[in-house]
């Protein structure tokens, strides 16, 4: 581990990545609605190398390394082992995938050997973007592509702003390191840009965010997900948290389980 990064190491190959290793399922679910208009925006196309940041359990490399086909490949990098260890041991079809522990900020990614640099969520997190995204500009070919889903600003994922209420939690940051950081398109235009990537186009979309099957299952996955920020507190202020959470959450409970809304961009640049 290096200076550089520091915190996000901490997170990811620790607690947060351990945290996301146990509920890689229910992540894929919860994201599932983006997932056709992710592929659209990647379209990846056979013999493309593609490279996966922050790839977690390796579901969107997958993917890739399906459209690529035998004379493609994907190769996905993340900070947790945890995760990269339930990629590795998925099947992974006719397609070509390998995974490694990585930094995308820091770590050499291969100079012009990719054609496309793809991204689920997983860009949001760097210490310093400017450094990071003119190190994914290295690593893909002169005209290769990158395509991005990101989370708009904090007022439109209800998913953060009413557990986060209900909670009593501090809100993400829009400026470091977040969900939400990359929530100004502008702020988005202007990293990829400066890092020497050409054509940014950026599109929205929104979809439910599925949290459980019950009340009960909901609830539970973000008491887990807060847990070491409620541990401070004494005992009855835990549990009126907790009350609070249930109620809300009561609110989103339908026959298919507990959904909040949430919006997305889509980002795709060229590599000038």
């Amino acid at each position: 581990m290096t200076t550089a990064n520091a915190q996000q190491w901490s997170v990811w190959a620790g607690s947060g990545g351990d945290f996301w290793a146990a509920h890689a399922a229910r992540f894929d679910a919860g994201v599932a609605g983006y997932l056709p208009e992710f592929r659209a925006n990647a379209a990846v196309r056979p013999g493309e190398r593609v490279l996966d940041i922050g790839c977690g359990a390796g579901t969107t490399t997958l993917d890739a390394a399906a459209a690529a086909g035998p004379d493609g490949a994907a190769h996905g990098v993340d900070m947790s082992e945890a995760l990269l260890s339930i990629a590795r041991s998925r099947p992974t079809g006719p397609g070509r995938a390998s995974f490694a522990v990585a930094d995308a900020q820091t770590d050499d990614l291969g100079a012009g050997t990719a054609d496309v640099v793809i991204s689920r969520n997983g860009v949001m997190f760097f210490d310093d973007p400017a450094a990071a995204f003119a190190n994914l500009h290295r690593a893909l070919r002169p005209g290769g592509r990158i395509a991005l889903q990101v989370w708009q600003s904090l007022a439109e994922q209800e998913w953060l702003t009413v557990v986060h209420r209900a909670l009593e939690l501090p809100d993400p940051p829009a400026d470091g390191p977040s969900p939400v950081s990359f929530g100004d398109p502008d702020r988005c235009r202007a990293l990829l840009s400066g890092a020497g990537f050409t054509d940014v186009r950026i599109t929205g979309a929104r979809s439910p965010m599925w949290f459980g099957t019950d009340v009960d299952d909901a609830t539970a996955f973000h008491l887990d997900r807060v847990a070491a920020a409620l541990a401070r507190r004494p005992e009855p202020a835990r549990r009126a948290a907790q009350d609070a959470l249930r109620r809300v959450l009561a609110g989103h409970a339908g026959p298919d389980g507990v959904a909040l809304g949430s919006a997305a961009w889509f980002v795709r640049a060229v590599r000038g």
